[in-house]
């Protein structure tokens, strides 16, 4: 009762304040710093892995494919001082000819970018809850596992902010749509129009697609079906990622979690390759951020292999690629200023 009570009360601070901060923001107290190219957003409203990568990975390719000039930005969250995180490395890797700048001051990383890489579009990481940058179009993803974060802000809930911030975004994306039924993405598709009258409505899943080694070697992924193997991540939505691994139709014989943006040392690649050693697999299967920190391709006896997951749009790709388009337009963005 009294732990209860103590999260009750965390909770009311913490919510009262992320309120106070938007209304500092929207009502033009805070400074809002426009910089000089298109500014697009992905974001989430919880905390824990919504798939954003995947869907960065996406906007950057669909952005190129215009002929656009593209930089990712990022705060870097879990990075050691200098050094890039796990989701840099796993972007930089996939999309070579973006670059991306992280930097805690997320204005100054938007001005560098445009400096030095002479950007024509900057696509934010994570950005639903910094206000500081303008963007001209937020994204933000809702997971099927736990969309609405279990009705409660951090600490008592998962929600970064209160609902009600919704009402900011310009696309809601529903992730991993397919692990629900019809009748379930209807349901809240309808409160999040309740709540977010003006956004565009999309579905999207993570497919996976092949195996990648450490040296960039690519494997079939019908190879899974029927092995035996063992799998870990450190990610922040790990029930999701053994959800698409058991799609593959690979024989899961354990699972290790670690925490999300976990610095793999040298205890645990001992602690692993004993563990690998001790299982009656094949294989040793983890995400691509696992595995561009481990670089490696075993463990002890056992190949290590990640799966590659990419973005698929279920529904509403035709108005998501007008509304990416439409930050493209210098009448579009001209009107905005006014």
């Amino acid at each position: 009762m009294a732990m209860r009570g103590g999260l009750r009360a965390a909770e009311c601070l913490y919510a009262t304040a992320m309120r106070a901060r938007n209304w500092r923001y929207d009502s033009g107290r805070a400074e809002i710093v426009q910089v000089d190219v298109p500014v697009v957003s992905v974001g989430n409203l919880t905390l824990g892995g919504t798939g954003k990568t995947p869907l960065v990975e996406w906007l950057a390719r669909w952005y190129r494919a215009q002929g656009v000039r593209v930089t990712l930005v990022s705060r870097g969250y879990g990075a050691e001082h200098g050094a890039r995180n796990d989701e840099a490395l796993e972007l930089e890797q996939r999309l070579p000819d973006v670059p991306h700048v992280q930097e805690r001051d997320r204005v100054a990383a938007a001005r560098l970018a445009i400096e030095e890489f002479e950007c024509q579009l900057i696509v934010l990481d994570d950005g639903f809850q910094h206000r500081r940058l303008a963007r001209d179009l937020d994204l933000v993803l809702i997971d099927a596992l736990e969309p609405f974060g279990f009705e409660h802000v951090f600490p008592r809930g998962t929600l970064r902010e209160p609902l009600t911030g919704l009402r900011r975004a310009d696309v809601v994306a529903l992730s991993r749509a397919d692990m629900l039924t019809a009748d379930e993405r209807a349901r809240i598709a309808s409160r999040v129009r309740r709540l977010a009258p003006r956004a565009l409505w999309c579905e999207v899943a993570h497919q996976p697609r092949r195996l990648l080694a450490a040296a960039g070697q690519e494997q079939p992924l019908a190879q899974l079906a029927g092995l035996r193997i063992a799998a870990f991540c450190g990610i922040g939505n790990p029930a999701g990622f053994r959800h698409t691994l058991q799609n593959t139709g690979a024989q899961i014989v354990d699972f290790r979690e670690f925490p999300d943006h976990h610095a793999y040392g040298r205890q645990d690649i001992e602690l692993l390759t004993t563990w690998a050693n001790s299982l009656d697999v094949e294989m040793l299967v983890c995400t691509s951020k696992d595995l561009v920190k481990l670089q490696t391709d075993r463990l002890g006896r056992r190949p290590l292999l990640a799966l590659v997951i990419e973005l698929e749009i279920l529904a509403g790709r035709d108005k998501l690629e007008a509304r990416l388009a439409a930050p493209l337009s210098t009448d579009d963005r001209e009107a905005n200023d006014l």
